[in-house]
């Protein structure tokens, strides 16, 4: 395959879908074909050479999801450029920390982001050049006059196969961001397997994907897969609230939907009270965390659409454990993606049987090159072809796998091995609870034992700890429902929806 871009970008015009459209924004009106696309990302390319930055050379990419963000990422493809996309809901200190640690030597930031930014970039000794989607700033050249650079497109560079393409910083659930670096055959890796086998991605299907451009999912839903076979994308730049995405659904028409499970569970909420949009899904997906079984049951009850719930990460670029079309099983992640292999061990790295607890291993194409700079975690997580997810699960008789929680999440209590996620999905499926998250945390004896933090849904009823405490020794036993329920305002998270639970454990 060689250099991605000319897979996913170029290959479309030679085959004839070059006034097909690739992406289109919602609510501006702005659109770019898989021609236009072409054309642009080679003279990104030349804009880049132009600006002296160099084959290998990292560039950010602090760009919300917009028509700049595809034209600047396959434009760096083709001229030998590493984009690093960033999350753009981050802090000022963290930016400085990823900018200093990526040593990017050029930055292209959305005009809306600059303020957040701005204040790092004098000191960093690595920056070279910064350009702004949008006007000038002082210090940093417009994109209109960046682009301008190029006198013609570029033909994409000549990489191989297993040079990196691209880096993700992962989203720091426990601590601070790590640069995960990718090769270009990654890209093809996941659209060959879950793109078409598992969400099986056509040419005539409009993608539409809260989950945003930065991260790996987002990456995946909405540049990797409907550019392996030219479907067309709406981007959305906003913030993902649940009546936002309600209502893009309803405008856009979409044919697949990409979400994670916290997004799910507020518009479940949104639209029991407000109504169903009218569009025409036929495949939702979820990922990010698992998906609790009461939302995926309610989601289908309303839309009649099933969310095919899958378990990825930054290392593995993409889901590699899912649920498939016409085999849903609400509360399990599935089977191995055609394609993927994994394995359960447990502490001393045997294989655990059938109902027992293990950390998921799992070996595919798409597996990333390490962390950069980080060679004690690198040797840690990638272990030959198997890649240490740091997820407990269960394997059940029929293959299918049970999500169990981070092994940092996991505790005894009475000696046996107690689940936060079982426990969630039976705090969650109370119709006074919108989203919980349970962690460990010690009695009078100093014994660990469950506790919960609730978001109600709605108005809080009298005596609503003592009334959840009830409901999870009746749905999954005694021993293990909450000693202690505490409800709060919200939870803790990370941009990319994920619950940080070690920041709950400082609190108990």
């Amino acid at each position: 395959m060689a250099n991605a871009a000319s897979y996913f970008v170029d290959r479309h015009v030679a085959e004839g879908r070059g006034d097909r459209v690739a992406f289109r924004e919602v609510g501006t009106g702005r659109s770019l074909t898989y021609g236009a696309l072409a054309e642009a990302s080679g003279r990104a390319a030349a804009a880049f050479l132009a600006a002296d930055v160099r084959a290998e050379e990292r560039v950010a990419m602090l760009v919300l999801d917009q028509i700049e963000f595809p034209v600047l990422f396959w434009g760096a493809l083709k001229a030998g450029v590493i984009p690093v996309p960033l999350n753009t809901l981050l802090a000022t200190p963290v930016y400085d920390a990823i900018l200093r640690d990526s040593r990017a030597t050029m930055l292209v930031v959305s005009e809306a982001l600059w303020d957040v930014v701005a204040p790092v970039l004098a000191g960093n000794p690595y920056l070279r050049r910064v350009v702004v989607i949008g006007e000038p700033r002082d210090g940093a050249e417009g994109y209109d006059a960046f682009m301008a650079r190029a006198e013609a497109p570029v033909a994409p560079f000549g990489a191989k196969d297993d040079e990196t393409a691209f880096w993700l910083y992962s989203s720091g659930s426990t601590g601070q961001p790590k640069g995960v670096h990718h090769v270009h055959s990654a890209l093809k890796a996941t659209a060959d397997t879950y793109g078409a086998q598992v969400l099986q991605v056509r040419e005539d299907d409009v993608v539409f994907s809260a989950a945003k451009f930065f991260f790996a999912y987002g990456l995946g839903n909405a540049m990797t897969f409907p550019m392996s076979v030219g479907a067309t994308v709406a981007i959305f730049g906003g913030r993902p609230t649940p009546d936002a995405m309600v209502q893009v659904i309803a405008d856009e028409k979409p044919t697949v939907f990409c979400g994670v499970p916290t997004l799910y569970a507020a518009m479940v909420a949104h639209m029991e009270s407000h109504g169903v949009p009218d569009a025409p899904l036929r495949t939702c997906i979820s990922a990010g965390e698992a998906l609790p079984e009461d939302v995926g049951v309610r989601w289908e009850k309303l839309t009649g659409v099933p969310i095919l719930d899958g378990v990825g990460s930054t290392e593995m670029l993409h889901i590699f454990l899912s649920n498939a079309p016409g085999d849903v099983v609400y509360g399990t992640s599935g089977v191995p993606v055609p394609g993927y292999e994994v394995r359960l061990v447990d502490e001393q790295g045997a294989e655990v049987g059938v109902g027992e607890v293990g950390e998921l291993l799992v070996n595919g194409a798409s597996a990333a090159g390490g962390y950069w700079n980080r060679r004690d975690k690198t040797r840690d997580t990638f272990e030959g072809v198997w890649t240490r997810t740091g997820d407990k699960y269960e394997r059940c008789a029929d293959g299918r796998f049970v999500y169990c929680g981070r092994t940092d999440d996991m505790f005894k209590v009475s000696g046996i091995w107690v689940s936060p996620f079982e426990v969630e999905q039976a705090i969650t499926s109370h119709a006074s609870v919108l989203e919980c998250a349970v962690v460990a945390a010690r009695d009078a004896d100093g014994l660990e034992k469950p506790k919960a933090f609730v978001v109600p849904h709605g108005a809080r009823p009298e005596g609503l700890e003592e009334m959840l405490k009830d409901h999870v020794k009746e749905r999954v036993g005694k021993w293990k429902y909450p000693r202690w329920v505490e409800c709060v305002d919200s939870l803790p998270k990370t941009a990319t929806g994920k619950i940080q639970r070690f920041k709950l454990r400082e609190d108990v």
